[in-house]
């Protein structure tokens, strides 16, 4: 029987954590473990992305939406280099993922060999918590589990680098040793209570508040009931961050929806007229969509003491799971009889939905981008996961989107990366095989990368208990949100050699794959094509031809923006009359009676 090897027990020691992906994409730096997977039967699946920046992508929406931690694997040199945004990714929406990379022999390190890079130097950023390489077999077992469980602790991404001919070596355990490091699997979570002291205060101050608003994130999303009845003793309005969207379902009355700049009306007003602040596992980083500073007293709630205390002047600061807090806060509330607050919230709440569905049937040439997510909002099924990529798309997902049920979805929050809405959804479905996953990407995203990403749902969809993975397509031959960055931010008129996007037919690319592929090309069209995607056996790609002149500009622009956006016409922006006709129709809507028809 042939020996063990250092890549045999690292693939043996994954699957003892549970590990069953790796989002990975072979080269000769990790020969030895894709030698070691073929000999283990392939535990864990070896998933093959287009990309190694793909791999990572996918092992972060693997890890967003099982709560597990994500792995992703690549060779040494230039495979290790594509994993680094997907990787930064990871670090900005603290998510717990482990890259394994080889590296060149040790005995050509130093000698500026093929592929050799300073790994340890390169991602001593990106995996601050806890970079290591492997020099000797005796190591591994500690710096691997030392990665998983720092990435899992920290929710944050982690690297092991092996060079290639240690992952060939026999694999020896550390011995009972002078400086020999044993190890050990698994990891217990304590159950992190709050100050007793600090809950009494924090009540006390809530309670004495009469316009409370509460901010919640991703940290919220375990502590859903506890949210809901606290913000029914204080009469409060919820906003969410971006990443918390699915933290909270948008059908409750006094839920306002996104807050900043891809934010909502009811959200912006909130938190412009409260006088109490409570924010729970939230760090949202755009502060002039705070309350002005001395205007409310405030709460915040967060199991990561580095992320508390910041972005507003709050009195209590208090470190504990979100749910636990919640629970021992409860008792001390006292339930507000005057309910003006609420009711005044409830009611523009209901305004701003009539709003965006106005808004998205504006006529448009020749579809109104808001219309296709409208359309889909009243069809999701409860077990929807969505995804998202980075542009104007993620303005619609923000606002148009009624999330309901047990709906999940997620996008790069605080990187605002292009690209990982495709990668996201794949690793959403090797997540929950079961559950319908739909992508929303701009065509710039499907041409940087969500094209190729289309090969590996090919290639992998029909593993999948349910194969419903939606990729829709906002196509305009432009990249958007950029565009529009450019009339409102800087007031100059779009530059079309850098805008303009070559005219790809994605649903025929699709079907060339045996995907289906429905062009769209008409508003009329878009409820049809949802419901023949959604009741498809196999994955699909809408083609939506949408108007690049509808502004993705907030609802709550700034005169100043406005104003730079004149600037840009006068300046000869090419599409100056459509925008201008657009906005002003769009815009209208907030201003025009509503009625639920």
């Amino acid at each position: 029987m042939a020996s063990q090897t250092v890549a045999d027990y690292l693939l043996a020691r994954l699957r003892e954590w549970g590990v069953d992906k790796v989002f990975a994409f072979p080269g000769d730096g990790i020969n030895g473990v894709l030698a070691a997977f073929g000999k283990a039967g392939n535990e864990p699946k070896f998933i093959q992305a287009r990309h190694e920046e793909m791999s990572a992508f996918e092992a972060v929406g693997y890890a967003k939406f099982s709560g597990k931690v994500g792995v992703c694997m690549a060779t040494s040199g230039p495979g290790a280099i594509h994993l680094l945004n997907g990787l930064y990714d990871a670090k900005l929406d603290h998510v717990p993922v482990v890259a394994i990379v080889g590296q060149t022999a040790r005995s050509a390190m130093g000698g500026s060999y093929q592929q050799e890079v300073d790994l340890l130097s390169l991602f001593k950023d990106v995996a601050s918590d806890y970079v290591q390489m492997v020099t000797v077999p005796e190591q591994l077992p500690n710096v691997l589990d030392r990665a998983l469980r720092i990435a899992l602790a920290k929710r944050a991404p982690t690297a092991v680098i092996i060079p290639s001919d240690v992952q060939e070596l026999e694999y020896t355990p550390p011995t009972h040793a002078f400086k020999m490091v044993p190890s050990s699997l698994g990891i217990r979570w304590p159950d992190i209570q709050p100050d007793d002291e600090a809950i009494r205060g924090a009540a006390e101050l809530l309670n004495q508040g009469s316009k409370v608003a509460m901010l919640i994130g991703q940290g919220a999303r375990g502590a859903a009931a506890e949210v809901r009845e606290v913000a029914e003793l204080l009469g409060a309005g919820v906003a969410k961050a971006l990443l918390g969207k699915d933290s909270l379902p948008d059908d409750l009355p006094y839920v306002t929806g996104s807050i900043g700049l891809l934010g909502t009306r009811p959200s912006y007003e909130m938190m412009r007229d409260c006088d109490t602040l409570l924010t729970i596992g939230s760090s949202f980083p755009y502060t002039q969509f705070m309350p002005e500073d001395g205007q409310a007293r405030g709460v915040q709630i967060d199991i990561d003491p580095g992320m508390i205390g910041l972005r507003y002047p709050y009195e209590f600061n208090i470190v504990a799971d979100s749910a636990a807090a919640l629970r021992a806060l409860i008792p001390h509330l006292e339930r507000k009889a005057d309910r003006s607050w609420r009711a005044d919230l409830e009611s523009k709440i209901t305004r701003w939905w009539e709003t965006m569905h106005a808004e998205a049937m504006v006529e448009a040439n020749p579809i109104n981008p808001m219309r296709l997510f409208s359309e889909l909002s009243d069809r999701l099924p409860e077990d929807a996961i969505i995804t998202a990529d980075s542009g104007s798309s993620a303005n619609w997902y923000a606002r148009q989107l009624k999330f309901h049920g047990q709906i999940r979805g997620s996008l790069s929050g605080n990187l605002a990366t292009m690209g990982p809405g495709v990668p996201y959804a794949i690793g959403a479905k090797f997540a929950h095989p079961e559950r319908p996953v739909i992508a929303f990407a701009g065509d710039g995203a499907m041409q940087m990368n969500g094209m190729a990403e289309l090969i590996t749902i090919h290639r992998y969809w029909s593993e999948w208990a349910d194969p419903r993975l939606i990729v829709a397509v906002l196509h305009n031959d432009d990249l958007n949100q950029v565009t529009w960055e450019m009339r409102a931010m800087g007031g100059v008129p779009s530059f079309r050699e850098s805008q303009d996007l070559p005219d790809v037919d994605y649903a025929s690319f699709a079907s060339s794959l045996g995907l289906q592929g429905i062009n769209v090309d008409s508003p009329d069209e878009l409820g049809g094509a949802w419901e023949k995607a959604l009741a498809a056996d196999r994955p699909t790609v809408l083609d939506v031809r949408t108007d690049p002149d509808i502004p993705p500009i907030p609802p709550h622009a700034t005169f100043e923006q406005a104003l730079n956006s004149a600037k840009a016409v006068m300046k000869g922006d090419d599409s100056a009359w459509g925008f201008i006709k657009e906005g002003i129709k769009t815009k209208a809507q907030e201003f025009l009676p509503q009625r639920n028809d």
